[in-house]
């Protein structure tokens, strides 16, 4: 059985493709999905953008104080030791442990921190997980506190791009002004074979 595969398509026609991992964040991946079919995600932005970490949407307030699960409550977080926030990784955003609502974010960063190695290495990182880290980059600091649900494997250049259209004017906290936000026209899920019976 294939994993989902979630097509993001922005307003301007650009498109991004990501993978989702219903076997390591069912509930997740069941709100995520639920909520696309339900059209939540349609016209809404990528409201936080911060240069060399990631962009972040899912609120449809858009100023990260908006936006709910399809429960109408917070749900907990399902952190696996076999999830990393990679460059490419969807993750949920949250407001701290068990948080979780609509809002999501993809990693930006292409690289870690100079000396992150030795950092990672006394946290008991994988050895496979810092070598896939110095190779693609990544925020390994958010590992252990947010769910890791899925993984971009086309439109990285989409990601990148509106990093450099919307980041050179974001305020102290990564809040795009209004007028240059990234909007995003629909997202789709495929196949259309159901893990769950996802709320309607």
């Amino acid at each position: 059985m294939s994993n989902p595969i979630v097509t993001i398509e922005m307003e301007n026609g650009d498109i991004m493709k990501a993978e989702l991992y219903p076997e390591i964040a069912p509930n997740t991946v069941n709100n995520f999905i639920s909520l696309v079919k339900k059209g939540f995600y349609d016209g809404v932005i990528f409201h936080r953008v911060i240069n060399g970490f990631m962009i972040q949407g899912g609120d449809p307030k858009g100023d990260g104080t908006g936006g709910e699960s399809i429960w109408g409550k917070e749900f907990e977080n399902e952190v696996s030791d076999k999830m990393f926030n990679f460059n490419g990784a969807m993750a949920m955003a949250n407001a701290g442990p068990d948080t979780n609502g609509s809002q999501f974010f993809i990693v930006q960063a292409s690289s870690i921190p100079d000396g992150y190695d030795a950092l990672m290495q006394q946290s008991g990182f994988p050895q496979e997980a810092i070598d896939k880290y110095n190779e693609v980059g990544g925020a390994p600091w958010l590992d252990g506190s947010y769910t890791v649900f899925g993984q971009v494997f086309d439109g990285m250049d989409v990601v990148n791009k509106i990093v450099e259209e919307t980041s050179g004017n974001t305020d102290e906290n990564g809040i795009v002004p209004e007028d240059e936000r990234a909007i995003i026209e629909s997202i789709t899920v495929a196949p259309a074979t159901d893990y769950f019976n996802y709320a309607e």
